[in-house]
C-alpha cells in the first residue's frame, strides 16, 4: 500500500490503516484468517498444496454466506459491486 493516497486520488476511495497488535480493527480479516485455519493451520507452508487444491479452499471460502454481508456470499457481494460500478459508469 505504498501507493495509497495515489489509490486514493484515482478511485476517491478512502484508506484506512489499522493500528498494528489491534485485531479488533480488522474484523473481516481476522473472521477471514480464521476460516483459512480450518483449512491450513497456523505456520502451514502453502508450498506444499497445488494451485487447484489452493483453489478448491478460495472457492469453498468465496461460495459461504457471510454474515456481514447481509448472508450474501463474498462472490455475489463482489459480483453485485461490480454491477453497480458498471451501472453507474453506464457501460
Amino acid at each position: 500500500m505504498s501507493q495509497h493516497a495515489q489509490l486514493s486520488i484515482e478511485t476517491g476511495m478512502k484508506v484506512f490503516f489499522c493500528d498494528p497488535r489491534s485485531p479488533w480493527q480488522r474484523g473481516t480479516n481476522e473472521n477471514t484468517n480464521g476460516l483459512l485455519r480450518q483449512y491450513f493451520p497456523k505456520g502451514t507452508d502453502l508450498s506444499a498444496y497445488c494451485a487447484s487444491e489452493l483453489n478448491a479452499v478460495a472457492l469453498a471460502l468465496n461460495t459461504r454466506p457471510r454474515k456481514t454481508l447481509g448472508w450474501r456470499t463474498p462472490a455475489e457481494a463482489f459480483d453485485d459491486l461490480l454491477r453497480s460500478a458498471e451501472a453507474t459508469a453506464g457501460v
